[in-house]
C-alpha cells in the first residue's frame, strides 16, 4: 500500500491572494471598529451586540481560507482583547494573556482535560509499542476485506463508546486508524466517522458526561428525566447517524470528501498531506502484540473512565448511579480512571514481557508529544471563548431570544438555528447548552411539549454547530484521533454535516406545529433518506 507524505503543501497564487484579502479584511475591520471606540462610551457599546461574536467569526474565516489555525486562532483572540480593553496596548495584553491564556490554564476543569489527553495519548503509545494496534490491524485484516466493513465497524464502535466524546475520539481512532488504512478508507472519512459518533451520540446516551453536563442546567432534580424526554426529537445527532449508515448502503460521497476517498482508493490515504509524517506512534511495531494488548487497556480504559465518573458523582458516598451520573464532574472522573487505567497497563505490559520499563516511561512523553497540536489548539479556543464571554455574547443571545416572542411554532427551529451559531462562533457545545438551556426553559417550561422540543433544539444545535466548527474541541479531538489534518477534516465534513443541519431545520418546524415524538421523528427520518438518495441521481447525471 503506497502513502504519500508530504508534509507541506505549496501555496497557489488564488491561495496567496486569498489569505492577503483575509489579513486586508482583519485590519480593515479592526481599523474601522477603532473609530467607534474613540471613547469609553462607545467602546461599550461591544458589550452584548453582535460585536461579541466578531472574534470567533474572524478565527473560524481566516482558519477555512488561510488553512491555517494557530494564527487565525490568535488574530481573532487579539480581536477579542482590543474590544475588550478599548484598543488599550496594556490592557490588550493583560486581557489576552492573564485572563485568557493564564485563565484558561489555571482552570482545574480544562487541566483536568488537558491531563486525561496526555493519559490517552500515553496509552496509544504504549498499544503501539506493544503491537497491540499492529495485530488488531491484522485480525481485522482477515475478517474485514472490504471499505464498507471498516467502515461499519468504526461507526458501531463509535456507538458503543458513548460516555465522553474525548474518549470517543482517540479511542476510536487508535483502534480503527490501522483496519480503515489496510481498507484504503482515507484519514478525511476516518476523522469523519469518529466525529459523527463522538458528540451525537452521546447527547442522546442518558449515561454519558454529556447527559451529566445537559443536567446541571434543569432545576428541581429533573435534569436525567428531562434529557431522556429530549433525546427523540434530538433530530440532529439521530439523522446523523441515519447518515452515516445511509451513506454506505447508497455508496455515496459528495463534496471535498470524494475527492479524498478517491485519492485513498489509490493508495494516498491523507489527500497528499500527513501532518503526522514525523509521529513515532504510527511506527512502531512489535512482532509480540496480541490483540488482546489492545483490548484489554481499552476496555479497562472505559471501565476505570466510567467508574471515575461515577465516583466524582458520589456513587461511593450512597448516590444512586444515575445520580452518580448526573452529578460527576467529567474532568475530574476522566483524569482518574485514565490514571488507573494508565498505571495498570503499564504493570500488565512488563508482565506480558512486551515493554520493559524504559520503554513504558518513554511512551509518556511520546504520547504528550503526540498531543501537542491537539493541546495547543484546545488552549487556543478556550482563550477564545474567554474573549467572546468577556464581550456578553450571552447577553446579545438573551436580547435575540427576547425578540422572538409572538414567534412561538418557528421557535424551536429558531433555538435550533441560534445554537449553531453559538456553538460555531465559539467552539462548545457545553457553553451553548448553559446560555440557551436556562432561557429556553424560562420561556416553555418542561411541563409543555415545545419545552421539551426547544430543550432538544438547543442540545442538537449546539451538537451541530460544535461538528461543523474549525475551532470545537470535539472536532480537534476527531482530527488528532484519526491522525488527519485538521483544516482537511473541517472541510471535508462541513458539507455533511451541512446537510444533516438543513434536514434537521426541516424537522424542528414541522415539531413546532406537531411536537410529537412518533410522527415527527419518522418524518425526518425519511427526510434524510430521501435527500442523500437525490444528491446521488443528480451526481448520477452529472457523471452520465
Amino acid at each position: 500500500m503506497k502513502i504519500f507524505n508530504r508534509s507541506r503543501r505549496p501555496v497557489s497564487r488564488r491561495g496567496r491572494i486569498l489569505q492577503i484579502i483575509a489579513v486586508a479584511l482583519v485590519l480593515s475591520t479592526m481599523f474601522a471598529v477603532s473609530v467607534f471606540a474613540a471613547d469609553g462610551e462607545a467602546a461599550d457599546a461591544f458589550y452584548g451586540t453582535f460585536w461579541s461574536l466578531v472574534p470567533p467569526i474572524v478565527a473560524i474565516v481566516l482558519a477555512l481560507i488561510t488553512k491555517e489555525v494557530y494564527s487565525s486562532l490568535f488574530i481573532g483572540i487579539l480581536v477579542g482583547g482590543l474590544f475588550y480593553s478599548h484598543f488599550s496596548f496594556e490592557g490588550t495584553m493583560n486581557h489576552i494573556f492573564v485572563d485568557g491564556f493564564v485563565g484558561s490554564l489555571s482552570d482545574s476543569w480544562n487541566v483536568g482535560i488537558l491531563v486525561f489527553l496526555v493519559i490517552l495519548g500515553a496509552m496509544v503509545s504504549l498499544m503501539n509499542k506493544a503491537g497491540g494496534s499492529a495485530a488488531f490491524g491484522r485480525w481485522a485484516a482477515k475478517r474485514i476485506h472490504s471499505r464498507t466493513g471498516a467502515q461499519v465497524a468504526t461507526i458501531i464502535l463509535g456507538i458503543l463508546i458513548f460516555v465522553d466524546d474525548y474518549f470517543n475520539c482517540l479511542t476510536v481512532g487508535s483502534v480503527m486508524r490501522p483496519v480503515s488504512d489496510e481498507a484504503n478508507v482515507s484519514r478525511a472519512k476516518l476523522a469523519y466517522l469518529i466525529d459523527a459518533t463522538a458528540a451525537p451520540i452521546c447527547i442522546i446516551a442518558p449515561v454519558s458526561s454529556w447527559a451529566a453536563a445537559v443536567s446541571g442546567y434543569v432545576g428541581d432534580g429533573q435534569g436525567i428525566a428531562a434529557f431522556i424526554k429530549a433525546i427523540p426529537f434530538n433530530f440532529y445527532a439521530i439523522l446523523t447517524v441515519v447518515m452515516m449508515f445511509a451513506l454506505l448502503a447508497l455508496k455515496l460521497e459528495y463534496g471535498p470528501m470524494k475527492k479524498q476517498e478517491d485519492a485513498a482508493k489509490d493508495g494516498d490515504l491523507f489527500g497528499g498531506l500527513n501532518p503526522y509524517v514525523d509521529s513515532k506512534l504510527e511506527n512502531e511495531i512489535n512482532p509480540k502484540g496480541r490483540v488482546l494488548d489492545l483490548v484489554l487497556p481499552v476496555v479497562l480504559l472505559i471501565i476505570c473512565c466510567v467508574i471515575g465518573l461515577m465516583y466524582t458523582g458520589g456513587l461511593f458516598s450512597g448516590a444512586d448511579i444515575v445520580t452518580s451520573f448526573s452529578d460527576s464532574d467529567a474532568s475530574v472522573g476522566l483524569m482518574l480512571g485514565g490514571v488507573v487505567a494508565l498505571v495498570v497497563t503499564v504493570i500488565y505490559m512488563m508482565i506480558r514481557g512486551v515493554l520493559n520499563f524504559k520503554k513504558c516511561m518513554s511512551s509518556l512523553t511520546e504520547g504528550f508529544v503526540a498531543m501537542v497540536p491537539a493541546i495547543l489548539i484546545l488552549v487556543f479556543a478556550w482563550t477564545l471563548k474567554s474573549m467572546t464571554d468577556s464581550l456578553g455574547s450571552t447577553a446579545f443571545v438573551e436580547s435575540i431570544m427576547a425578540s422572538a416572542e409572538g414567534l412561538t411554532h418557528f421557535l424551536p427551529a429558531m433555538v435550533f438555528v441560534l445554537a449553531v451559531v453559538i456553538s460555531f462562533a465559539t467552539g462548545t457545545s457545553w457553553g451553548t447548552f448553559g446560555i440557551l438551556i436556562p432561557i429556553t426553559l424560562a420561556a416553555f417550561p418542561l411541563t409543555t411539549s415545545l419545552g421539551v422540543v426547544c430543550m432538544s433544539a438547543a442540545m442538537a444545535g449546539a451538537v451541530c454547530g460544535d461538528h461543523c466548527s474549525p475551532i470545537s474541541d470535539t472536532t480537534i479531538m476527531a482530527s488528532a484521533g484519526a491522525q488527519c489534518e485538521h483544516v482537511t477534516h473541517v472541510n471535508t465534513q462541513l458539507p455533511y454535516a451541512l446537510t444533516v443541519a438543513g434536514v434537521s431545520l426541516v424537522s424542528y418546524i414541522i415539531a413546532g406545529f406537531v411536537p410529537i415524538a412518533y410522527v415527527t421523528l419518522p418524518i425526518a427520518i425519511v427526510l434524510m433518506v430521501l435527500v442523500l438518495v437525490i444528491i446521488k441521481l443528480i451526481q448520477g447525471k452529472k457523471t452520465a
